[in-house]
């Protein structure tokens, strides 16, 4: 379980609309989530096509040499360019100015310090805000890998010096942002490398570009479950932070992309953080569109953040490869959700965001129940958002670096509008995906909720509870689901409203405090069951001796109606882990 984690980079200077649609999911950050990796989301690059740029400017991929990686790794921990030293040298203000996309206050604190010798500043002002160092900063800064080991490695350049000394100056060619974070096998300190973003380049992104880590990356990293398994799929690496997230509890991880820079960088993330890794795991990589470099494999565990942007297949209008798939509509998340089940393992799981689009006059769910109605896997789909066409139109035009003051906003606007209402679409949903594959005899299950809420602390081990409890409660009847014993979440409190004077409740809701923090609101036959659930006794004890208080209390004509209201209840309370199933020791 990912509980404690913090995110620094150029800490998510754009993208308020984007996260705002993605609903970033909360890892207990020990800062405030604007501390994130800023170059935003989309760095899956599965499916190629053309764009309108002409000519890259992006640099050579890096070099990956063992010792150099090395030094570097150990100078920059020890430069304290990490989560919490950068933390240590930012103001509120300043992290806060970096949010709205304004660097001036940051480079005004770390410019001084820089002067001073303080490495994690140097290294700040160079990798995210895209300012030079001189090669005695460097040095300084980073005393064991030194310019000369940067420059080998290809992530700076000299520019602007006919002689090299001293005080030539260097500029980054990649960005190179510290990661931390706590999971269930212990501390996490990473350093990731990615394609530099606008705020260092003062240029749109190009259709190749690589990004880092953003909030819908760590959405993602937030809603997988992380059993130990054997073998897992990362569909779309980009960056490569998903496959070094699932090599810390699976033997085997393939990491999958279209794009051979993609590829590159997360081999070279991967050699820089290998040492951070369990002995004996191995990410692999290996290029090829959608699920056609696994052609015939299974895997415990699938991520993937697809290039789900809907984007007008017109002329004149851009793509990005790391976040348009290249197909009209949603029908690239379709095609895949159609066939992923083929390569999920028996009880595999399956975890994907994506967005569909909803028609006019249709429920949000109708796109998505016709892309699994073939699906051997069950299906948990969870929407956490909705868009206008014209507010997605202007988020994914501005997620590429293009405003309302450019010449192109308007005509490709007009694109965006007039593709959407081909189709009747009246709204863009977003939200998360969890597939998983029924063991022999299980039953498969389907089920869709719209939920804008969010609890504390990470989903990735609620949705593995509510998976298992969503199987096991496909198994049962009423007369089975009697003999579970059940728990009251720790997290979970009751509210009982009342009309003044009143002595009965005109409410009463239960509340959780972490997963989505769900309301459910119960009747009082409900409530009278629940209270009691603490994981000692089968819930039919419970319903029998709630049947003879009602019995002596002159109601036992309302004791059916009252059971079969607490069992639906309960399933519900189940389904979303209000309610925990406690495994019972088997007979031997």
């Amino acid at each position: 379980m990912f509980n404690e984690s913090k995110r620094v980079g150029a800490m998510r200077w754009r993208r308020k609309a984007r996260e705002r649609a993605l609903r970033i999911e909360s890892l207990a950050f020990h800062v405030p989530p604007p501390l994130i990796f800023a170059p935003l989301t989309r760095y899956a690059t599965m499916v190629g096509m053309s764009t309108a740029h002409t000519s890259s400017t992006l640099p050579p991929t890096p070099t990956t040499d063992p010792v150099l990686l090395a030094r570097l790794r150990n100078d920059l921990a020890s430069a304290r360019y990490t989560a919490d030293g950068i933390d240590e040298i930012l103001s509120a203000p300043a992290r806060a100015a970096l949010e709205r996309e304004n660097p001036i206050p940051a480079l005004r604190e770390l410019g001084p310090l820089a002067e001073r010798g303080t490495a994690s500043a140097t290294l700040m002002r160079l990798f995210t805000l895209g300012r030079t160092a001189t090669r005695a900063e460097l040095d300084r800064a980073l005393p064991h890998v030194r310019t000369e080991g940067l420059l080998a490695l290809g992530l700076v350049r000299e520019v602007g010096s006919e002689k090299s000394d001293a005080t030539s100056a260097f500029t980054a060619t990649f960005d190179l942002r510290p990661y931390q974070a706590t999971d269930d096998f212990g501390d996490i300190l990473w350093w990731i490398v990615s394609d530099l973003g606008e705020l260092a380049t003062g240029r749109a992104l190009e259709g190749e570009h690589v990004l880092g880590i953003g909030g819908a990356t760590s959405t993602l990293i937030a809603i997988t479950p992380r059993a130990k398994v054997t073998r897992a799929l990362d569909l779309g690496t980009g960056c490569g932070i998903q496959a070094l997230h699932a090599a810390r509890h699976a033997e085997h991880v393939v990491a999958t992309d279209i794009s051979e820079r993609a590829l590159t960088l997360t081999e070279f993330n991967v050699a820089l953080n290998r040492d951070t890794l369990p002995a004996g795991h191995v990410i692999e990589t290996r290029k090829g569109s959608m699920l056609e470099p696994v052609s015939g494999e299974t895997f415990d565990l699938i991520v993937s953040n697809p290039p789900f942007v809907i984007t007008p297949r017109v002329a004149g209008v851009e793509t990005w490869t790391y976040r348009d798939g290249g197909a009209e509509g949603d029908t690239l998340v379709a095609s895949l959700l159609s066939e992923i089940d083929d390569y999920l393992a028996p009880g595999g799981i399956a975890a994907m965001l994506a967005n569909w689009e909803i028609t006019a006059g249709a429920e949000w769910d109708a796109r998505p129940r016709t892309w699994l109605e073939n699906s051997s896997a069950s299906a948990l789909i969870v929407q956490r958002d909705i868009e206008d066409p014209a507010s997605y139109a202007s988020t994914w035009l501005r997620d590429g670096g293009i405003t309302d003051r450019d010449e192109r906003w308007a005509p490709m606007t007009n694109a965006w509008l007039d593709d959407f209402a081909s189709r009747n679409v009246a709204g863009i949903g977003f939200g998360h995906v969890l597939l998983t594959k029924p063991r022999d005899g299980e039953k498969r299950f389907e089920h869709y909720a719209f939920i804008e809420t969010t609890g504390s602390g990470p989903l990735g081990p609620r949705y593995a509870e509510m998976l298992r409890a969503r199987a096991h409660l496909a198994q049962l009847d009423d007369a089975t689901l009697g003999e579970l014993v059940l728990a009251r979440a720790d997290d979970v409190i009751e509210r009982r409203h009342y009309t003044p004077g009143d002595e009965d409740p005109m409410v009463i809701d239960l509340v959780q405090g972490g997963g989505f923090g769900r309301t459910l609101q119960i009747d009082t036959h409900t409530a009278a069951i629940v209270g009691p659930l603490t994981g000692e006794y089968p819930l039919s004890v419970f319903l029998t001796a709630y049947a003879s208080l009602l019995e002596a209390a002159d109601q036992a004509e309302h004791a059916e109606a009252a059971r079969d209201a607490i069992m639906r209840t309960t399933r519900t309370l189940v389904e979303w882990g209000f309610l925990h199933i406690v495994e019972q020791p088997k007979a031997a």
